[in-house]
């Protein structure tokens, strides 16, 4: 009787690797990774360079911080807007009169139990007038908006 196997009669080629389901996964993996990835939310319309600090901590929680921008308008803005130091609320120049509204819309986009727990994180170039800083501060007073920050550019201790 014949045996249903046959001894090795030297080295057996591999079969090829089935590449037929490669362009599915890859677009597979393209669609997860463009769904995820957040972009940036705001397009600035001022300049900022923030101040050096030499101590500094992350924030934890970003999709609790609304953010001021405040700064020179860019260039192409300036025709309109002049180069005094302009507020920045989302993608718009807005005043200090307007702060008020902006912090009850970013409270109203965030769940009951996080509101308390908004921070405002002021991203103010270094040569900013402080008379501004102050009248913004005083908006969020009234806006009840206590938890402030302010962006820095974390350096080396000094000596």
């Amino acid at each position: 009787m014949r045996s249903k196997f046959r001894p090795n009669e030297g080295e057996r080629e591999v079969g090829q690797i089935n590449t037929a389901s490669l362009p599915d996964i890859i677009f597979m993996l393209l669609f997860f990774f463009m769904v995820t990835t957040v972009m940036r939310e705001v397009d600035l319309k001022v300049n900022i360079r923030v101040p050096e600090a030499t101590e500094a901590k992350k924030l934890e929680k970003k999709s609790l911080v609304s953010y001021i921008y405040v700064g020179k308008p860019l260039p192409r803005f300036q025709a309109k807007f002049g180069t005094e130091p302009r507020i920045q609320l989302n993608d718009q120049f807005r005043t200090v009169n307007d702060i008020e509204d902006f912090i009850a819309q970013a409270r109203d986009q965030l769940n009951e139990a996080d509101r308390n727990k908004l921070t405002v994180s002021l991203k103010v170039d270094e040569n900013t007038k402080m008379g501004v800083i102050t009248d913004i501060k005083q908006a969020l007073r009234r806006a009840n908006a206590l938890k402030i920050n302010y962006s820095s550019i974390k350096t080396k201790k000094l000596k």
